[in-house]
């Protein structure tokens, strides 16, 4: 029954929690994260129709049980669904999970309970049975590992109803080889259940809070041992329950405590004695009765009695608060803990780029190292261009200087020339002629002497002595207005060679 193994769809299970004659309890997990407790019971039923008395017997057990949760109770846990497990075909009943220690956890660190917490519990627990008698439902299986103390609200809640909906006979088998014999009531070795049934439980539970220990405990697990407590059950007397808590108060107590903690209220020993009594007439017919004796003997003992008993049930109270707390705030510091860690792998994750999604929306265009490179390689280029258009700007600004100079030689020799070599022309008129048509004949007579003039042009640049004088004589002018300084002062000189050789050539023509 401790094994794993799937209860059904949407359930799944996540272990077993305990188990016992009466079944298995399971913790299982809800779609949704919601954690919840199962109830496996032993007996396998083999359909789930309305045809098969045992389905249907379950089911009708079930419905009644879950009147418990028509009116919410604090300290009733809550039954929230059944059915049959997909495996083994074993009947469940899903509950509420309720997380925090059960009596006998809370016993194991300490012995015996403080008056004041009896009395709590006490209260608490006559309340969840009021409630359950009022709807008709006996619980069965009353005992200190089925009330739990709820963590997160400060309540004791009862919880697993699984032996409520077994029937007489599976509740007689159960209860004689596998139940918890040392809170059964005489009458359940016969296989019945009754409202008094569940009052002596509730006895038992008390009596075991005060004195440390349950009246008959049971030494072994044999058969003999079983039906020894059993018949203790029905016959014996408990033990004298002052002188066990005694015996069992925890040792780390101090003498006052220890001393105020005997002072036991004379009506809280007359409710545990009436609820142990072996006829089942003989004590509280039900819950409702049994919580009401405990309401109001609750209340005078808060405000009546014990004063410095109570003082000092609340000081032990509020030490289980405080370690309560102290092991909240350790809880939290692990998840603080576990947070930075995360936070720091977060952070390396980041710095990889291997992060799934970015916390920041990735930026577009180009990077500021990209665009300072971009505009060096734009400005450099702009200067070569700038520089080469300036470099080819002056040197066709020297060439072309060149060609003028050699052209304003060549024009002004020309015009010299043609001075010379002209007759006198009369000056223009005002009124300009009459444009004459030219004749072929005429164009090639001008073409032929343009050429003429060509070749005199020629011979005057080259400084041939078979050169007219007229034109030697504005070339030397143009060559004098573009020499240097100081080649001009020879130039006298030359004049004089040039009238000298005028007038030798004039004679020579006369």
């Amino acid at each position: 029954m401790s094994k794993v193994f799937t209860i059904t769809e949407g359930l799944e299970n996540m272990g077993a929690v305990k188990t016992g004659g009466q079944g298995s309890v399971y913790k299982g997990k809800r779609t949704g994260e919601i954690i919840t407790a199962v109830k496996l019971l032993p007996t396998p039923i083999v359909s789930q129709s309305e045809d098969d008395p045992h389905y249907r017997d379950f089911a009708n057990e079930v419905k009644k049980l879950q009147r418990v949760n028509e009116e919410p109770n604090p300290h009733v846990v809550k039954i929230l669904s059944y059915g049959v497990s997909e495996t083994g075909c074993f009947p469940f009943i899903e509950m509420e999970f309720v997380d925090g220690p059960d009596l006998c956890d809370l016993l194991k660190e300490s012995s015996v309970f403080s008056v004041k917490q009896t009395i709590q519990v006490a209260e608490q627990l006559a309340y969840a049975l009021a409630h359950c008698h009022k709807q008709g439902v006996k619980h069965g299986d009353v005992k200190t590992n089925n009330v739990k103390f709820n963590q997160y609200t400060g309540n004791y809640v009862l919880i697993d109803f699984g032996l409520a909906i077994l029937s007489d006979e599976e509740r007689r088998t159960s209860l004689r080889y596998a139940g918890a014999i040392e809170f059964m009531a005489p009458e359940q070795n016969e296989g019945h259940l009754y409202f008094e049934t569940d009052v002596y439980s509730y006895g038992i539970v008390l009596y075991e809070l005060l004195a440390g220990r349950v009246p008959f405990p049971l030494n072994g697990n044999s058969e003999t041992a079983r039906n020894k407590v059993m018949v203790a059950h029905m016959e014996a007397p408990p033990p004298e329950l002052l002188s066990l808590r005694h015996d069992n108060l925890p040792q780390d107590w101090d003498e006052e405590k220890r001393a105020a903690e005997m002072n036991v209220p004379a009506w809280l020993l007359s409710i545990v004695d009436k609820c142990l009594q072996k006829n089942p007439e003989d004590r509280f017919k039900n819950g409702e009765e049994l919580y009401e004796a405990i309401v109001q003997h609750s209340t005078q003992f808060g405000t009546n009695e014990g004063s410095s008993l109570a003082a000092l049930a609340y000081l032990d109270e509020l030490k289980t608060l405080q370690k309560q707390l102290k092991q909240k705030e350790e809880t939290i510091e692990a998840l603080e803990a576990n947070l930075y860690k995360q936070t720091q792998e977060l952070d390396v994750l980041r710095s990889n780029g291997r992060e799934t999604f970015p916390l920041k929306p990735a930026k577009r265009g180009v990077s500021k190292g990209a665009f300072v490179s971009l505009m060096v390689a734009t400005t450099i280029l702009t200067l070569l261009t700038i520089y080469s258009l300036f470099f080819q700007h002056r040197t066709a600004a020297a060439v072309s200087t060149t060609a003028a100079d050699s052209t304003y030689v060549d024009s002004s020799v020309n015009v010299s020339a043609a001075k010379e070599s002209r007759p006198h022309l009369p000056k223009a008129s005002a009124e300009k002629p009459a444009r004459k048509e030219i004749t072929p004949e005429e164009l090639l007579s001008k073409e032929a002497a343009i050429e003429k003039e060509k070749q005199k042009e020629n011979s005057v640049v080259t400084g041939s002595d078979n050169a007219n004088p007229a034109v030697r004589k504005a070339a030397d002018t143009v060559r004098k207005k573009t020499l240097p300084a100081d080649e001009k002062q020879d130039a006298p000189v030359e004049k004089k060679e040039e009238v000298k050789k005028e007038k030798d050539t004039t004679g020579s023509g006369n």
